[in-house]
This record gives C-alpha cells, sequence and structure tokens, in this order.
C-alpha cells in the first residue's frame, strides 16, 4: 500500500520530522533526510502492528492530493512510502480460485507491469482490501 508521508525539513539544530497523515498519530524523525524516511518504515510497522492487536481495521492509504492543502503540512515535503501490509493481516491461506483464460491473462499482465503488487495473490489481496473499504464507506 502506498502511503503519503510529509516531512518537516530539519536543521542544525532540528531533526526532520515525518507525519503519515493516514495513519492517526504515527509520526517519526531523523537527523537526515534519508534517516527519517527510514524511520517513518518502523513508526509505521509499530502503527500496524498495535492496529491489528487491539482489532482496528488498517486504513486505506489515500492520495496525497487529499493533504497537500492541509494547513497543518504547509511548505512540508511529500513523498510515498510502499508498506506490504499483507503480514498484518493474518496467516496465509491457499484457496482455489476460478478465473475466465482472459481475465487471469489481464491479471498477469497488470501485476508484471506494476511493482506495488508483485504477485496474483497480492493483487487480488489490495483490490479485495479496496472494495471492502469502499463498501464500509457506502453503507
Amino acid at each position: 500500500m502506498l502511503f503519503p508521508i510529509a516531512i518537516e525539513r530539519g536543521d542544525e539544530d532540528h531533526a526532520y520530522g515525518v507525519a503519515v497523515p493516514d495513519l492517526p498519530g504515527c509520526f517519526s524523525a531523523g537527523g537526515t533526510f534519508e534517516e527519517a524516511l527510514a524511520n517513518v518504515r518502523e513508526a509505521i510497522d509499530g502503527w500496524l502492528t498495535v492496529a491489528v492487536e487491539h482489532g482496528d481495521p488498517i486504513p486505506e492509504a489515500t492520495n496525497i492530493e487529499n493533504h497537500v492543502d492541509d494547513p497543518d503540512y504547509a511548505g512540508w515535503i511529500w513523498a510515498i512510502v510502499d508498506i506490504d501490509v499483507t503480514p498484518y493481516l493474518g496467516k496465509s491461506h491457499k484457496i482455489n480460485v476460478t478465473l475466465p483464460d482472459l481475465l487471469l491473462k489481464q491479471i498477469d499482465d497488470f501485476v508484471a507491469t506494476h511493482a506495488s503488487d508483485r504477485t496474483r495473490s497480492g493483487f487480488l489481496s489490495r483490490v479485495a482490501m479496496q472494495e471492502l473499504a469502499r463498501s464500509k464507506k457506502i453503507a
């Protein structure tokens, strides 16, 4: 899942601050820009681990465009962090799924050109999570 992050510039006296707007209360910092990017992954991991332990759903990542006009992040630098959320969803189970040849080929072609999904199973999991999140918003 591609999470937008906001990075507040550091200086000689202050660390670079990092916020993950889609994960309320998820913050990190680092002495350098690169260190801040590395540390935010740990912060996201901790946030997701605690959420799962409490039975909370994993929030759907939104687009940066949803946050750039937020005055709380005025002047901050925006970036994206790719987080594989499947480890937080519980134990994996192998299932049999029947799909038409053309649909299976289209899925495989999509996965081959979109590194964020990595596998057919990753693609199907991501699309299922998106649809479930969308249906919750409608209800």
